[in-house]
């Protein structure tokens, strides 16, 4: 155990950090928070979390040097996942350095009793420490119940369309975009792309070639080690149907899964069924929303809404023939919705429907008082399309109390009074890169 500590530490020391690009979350500002908490960095696989330690180790590397900033990945082969060599990390660290401020330690729930190894460390010790992690186990609903009140959770998702702009060197001017064609036609042809392959960022820099395969890896990872061999699923056959149902649905319950599922001639319970479902939403892939109502009963039977992690998924994955821009518009408006409320956690998210199936997309509330409606509509120029969005989010303003409504479509701006309520229009790309 010894051996392989000193081998990383001696690696670490040698290592040559890359090249970083400056995202809106900058985890630097957390170095000194006070009262001092473990900071953990969650989110899905491959969504960037590492290069954001890596960034905070730059700036670091100015006021100290590296033998005080430990970075160790757990998700090394080299590394037993045993509760032996967290017991041996410190002392070992020690044994080499006699000044260690800040530990980094990616995947470290990949070790048995590391909460409560983690819980020791920051008891008896003033180390820094910075955690990641791609399983939601980690997050601020399920950490184990020793580091309660000793952490702070920063959730990273795929780049936003501001990050995509950036790691792509497209510098558009926000202020000219309304005044000038080139700048506007720029910023399209870039949405465009942002809207069908997403914003993981390796797939963003990869080559246009290998951007599909890319995100067929990663899909295929996270089956392998986030979903199967981390709860040791059985069946892969039908967790792999299953998420390709879920994959070319907006919508579930667990009822009609199982209907579908059993007439495919899958043997699969309702029980299992939701256990690959918090499975898959354990990953951070998918994350699915409920209904809007103050009675919990409601929201447990009506179906819930399927987001994913990224449009790239839906766009490589689903077996539709033709782009569902529909779907894709309404996935990048639940993830940027997503970014906002990791930025004010008394929001929370849901959709509405009524008794005539009339649906508005997105309730945002606030503590007690529903915030805003949103309706997702690639195509608001057709007419009774443009009627069916309008109705639904007047009846549910009406019902929920709510003033604030928003349409979000492809290119129609401004805003249209009906009867005495006024609903604001903003194009998708515009709602993304300026925050509207």
């Amino acid at each position: 155990m010894i051996e392989i500590i000193r081998t990383l530490l001696n690696e670490w020391e040698e290592r040559i950090l890359p090249k970083v690009i400056d995202r809106e979350i900058d985890l630097y500002n957390y170095v000194d928070v006070k009262p001092r908490k473990i900071i953990v960095i969650t989110g899905f696989r491959r969504t960037g979390k590492t290069y954001l330690i890596f960034h905070i180790v730059q700036k670091l590397l100015k006021e100290v040097n590296k033998s005080q900033a430990i970075y160790i990945n757990f998700e090394d082969e080299r590394i037993p996942l045993k509760t032996e060599l967290l017991t041996n990390l410190l002392p070992a660290i020690k044994q080499a350095y006699n000044n260690v401020e800040f530990l980094f330690l990616d995947e470290v729930h990949n070790i048995p009793e590391w909460s409560k190894w983690l819980r020791r460390i920051y008891d008896n010790e003033k180390i820094r420490i910075f955690i990641t992690g791609s399983s939601s186990k980690m997050s601020s609903k399920e950490i184990p119940t020793e580091l309660r009140g000793r952490f702070l959770e920063i959730k990273v998702l795929p780049l936003s369309f501001k990050e995509y702009l950036a790691f792509k060197g497209i510098n558009a001017n926000l202020k000219a975009i309304d005044y000038s064609e080139n700048e506007k036609a720029k910023m399209i042809r870039a949405f465009n792309e942002f809207l069908e392959l997403g914003g993981m960022p390796e797939v963003v820099l990869a080559d246009e070639d290998k951007k599909l395969e890319i995100i067929h890896n990663y899909y295929n990872t996270v089956i392998r080690r986030d979903i199967i061999e981390r709860f040791k699923v059985r069946n892969e056959e039908s967790l792999k149907a299953l998420l390709g149902l879920l994959l070319n649905s907006t919508s579930y319950s667990i009822s009609k899964l199982y209907n579908t599922l059993k007439s495919l001639n899958f043997e699969v319970g309702k029980g299992t069924i939701q256990s690959y479902l918090s499975y898959i939403e354990n990953s951070y892939f998918l994350y699915s929303l409920t209904l809007f109502s103050y009675k919990i009963k409601d929201q447990l039977q009506y179906p819930r809404k399927i987001y994913f992690i990224d449009n790239g998924f839906i766009t490589a994955l689903s077996s539709k023939f033709s782009k569902n821009l529909g779907r894709l518009y309404e996935n990048l408006i639940f993830l940027e919705l997503k970014r906002r409320q990791a930025k004010d956690l008394k929001q929370e998210l849901f959709y509405w429907r009524n008794q005539q199936k009339e649906e508005v997309d997105f309730v945002v509330k606030d503590s007690l008082k529903v915030k805003q409606l949103i309706q997702a509509c690639y195509d608001i120029k057709d007419y009774d399309t443009k009627k069916r969005e309008v109705k639904a989010l007047l009846k549910a303003s009406k019902e929920l109390k709510c003033r604030n409504l928003l349409i979000i479509s492809e290119d129609k701006e401004g805003a249209e009074k009906v009867g005495n309520k006024k609903i604001k229009y903003v194009p998708l790309w515009k709602y993304l890169s300026q925050g509207l």
